[in-house]
């Protein structure tokens, strides 16, 4: 086995300009999007107002990546991060298909934020067509990747720093709104428990908004792929760690509470419905509050978009780099930016365009779907590959840098939550197709990676015959 300096190498190049300040904010906004804004929907019409457990249980998953992330990151900071780890612990194969699968899982999700945009936007614009509205946020975003880091890193501060004012500011403001309503404790009581009870739909609803809610979740983990860019790695890893998965807990699981405890829950799954921050502005009546809070979540889908952006093209750019996809995609502009992979990366925008113009009431769910596999894949490879990298490092008698406490039973319980969550799936009408496209995915990236090895053999072979 290659020492990971090996890797670290390979992937030098790009610019270590990100600050401890932004990458803390940019691990907050990552996983602050369109998941808590508009997931939060389809989460509630499962859940109801138990919605507050699918969510808790889906923190809990979040917080034990963050701590695998955490203790591997700190040791070897590289934007292929848990691609490269897995590489370097598990197997190369390993790594192949959860580099593979990542980028997949991001580049559609890209497409999530952006036809979610869209939506949002007919609240202002209803007779604009929505296609004007992706094309234009989208080359926007793309022309602030392709500047350079330094300025994602900005742009990125920047968005994530109104979103998270945004959520203290509604936490804060629905908080004034229940405390002095007449009705107070007894008009919670009352959406909380009736329509349906606080468990509507059961566990089995709440299980199935536990899947919602990794989707929500996705781009926490994006702070280990940051940290190859990074100035200061050990220090903005730490500092982010012990910050952002109980900010981002808290700041999820006391807005949603707020949110089924203002208004029934049924008034926010309408087929008119759009996010439930704006729906419950809109039904306690507050002047001008919607169009606020729709700007808000259009900075959240925005933000989510230019994060997911960055990371797969990092993650492409890990995969060239390691000879799993063309050279070209490693290539590195004078501004020390990916270029080609960046552009390869947006393609989940046309993916995203067709889907929704095919079937725009369900463009949002369907791609939820399609890119489901790759986050409980690359979620449940951390897990294991943090096990690989725990043992590895105890044969060697090496010291982690950076040790989180009973971080082994965390992992394990992680892979067995997320192999729950996967099962499930195949037993949902709404995430059968998670299955249906993940695990064709597997099977046709594994055959593509023994083929590129074998070829890779004979040209080997065939080149040492013609030096003899």
């Amino acid at each position: 086995m290659s020492s990971f300096d090996e890797i670290q190498n390979r992937e030098a190049g790009l610019h270590k300009k990100l600050s401890a300040k932004q990458m803390g904010m940019i691990a907050i906004g990552g996983a602050i999007g369109t998941g808590l804004f508009m997931g939060s929907k389809f989460a509630i019409s499962f859940a109801g107002p138990a919605v507050i457990v699918s969510y808790a249980i889906g923190g809990l998953i979040a917080f034990a990546i963050m701590a695998c992330l955490a203790e591997m990151t700190v040791q070897h900071p590289t934007s292929g991060s848990f691609g490269a780890y897995a590489e370097h612990y598990v197997s190369p194969l390993a790594g192949f298909l959860v580099r593979y699968c990542y980028w997949a899982c991001i580049v559609l999700a890209v497409g999530t934020e952006i036809t979610a945009v869209a939506d949002y936007m007919k609240l202002w614009f209803p007779h604009v067509g929505s296609w004007g509205w992706i094309a234009f946020f989208s080359l926007t975003l793309l022309v602030v990747n392709a500047y350079s880091v330094k300025a994602f890193g900005l742009v990125e501060y920047w968005f994530s720093t109104i979103k998270v004012f945004a959520i203290i500011v509604f936490i804060l403001l629905a908080i004034g709104i229940l405390t002095q309503s007449h009705g107070g404790t007894a008009q919670v009581v009352s959406n909380l428990t009736e329509h349906g009870g606080f468990f509507p739909h059961g566990f089995s609803g709440v299980w199935i908004g536990v899947i919602i809610s990794i989707f929500s979740y996705l781009s926490i983990e994006m702070i280990a792929v940051a940290a190859g860019e990074a100035k200061d790695p050990e220090r903005a890893v730490k500092k982010a760690f012990k910050s952002t998965a109980i900010r981002l807990i808290l700041f999820y699981l006391l807005s949603l509470f707020l949110i089924v405890a203002l208004v029934p829950w049924t008034t926010l799954i309408g087929a008119d419905a759009t996010s439930p921050f704006v729906m419950v502005m809109k039904i306690v009546g507050i002047p001008y509050a919607d169009s606020i809070l729709n700007f808000i979540v259009i900075v959240a889908a925005l933000s989510a978009m230019n994060s997911m952006l960055y990371i797969s093209t990092r993650m492409l750019f890990s995969l060239s780099r390691a000879g799993d996809a063309p050279k070209l995609f490693g290539r590195i502009s004078h501004n020390g930016v990916p270029i080609n992979a960046l552009l390869l990366s947006a393609v989940g925008i046309g993916v995203a365009s067709i889907v929704y113009t095919i079937n725009p009431s369900s463009a949002f769910p369907i791609m939820i779907a399609l890119s489901m596999f790759g986050a409980l894949f690359t979620w449940g490879s951390i897990f294991i590959t943090h096990m690989f990298f725990r043992r590895k490092m105890a044969q060697q008698g090496q010291q982690l840098k950076f040790k989180v406490p009973a971080s082994l039973l965390i992992s394990l319980l992680g892979l067995i939550a997320i192999l729950s969550i996967t099962i499930t799936t195949w037993f949902t009408n709404e995430f059968k197709s998670t299955l249906q496209f993940g695990v064709p995915l597997i099977v046709v990236l594994t055959v593509f990676y023994y083929l590129k090895r074998s070829s890779a053999k004979l040209t080997l072979n065939a080149h040492e015959e013609s030096l003899k």
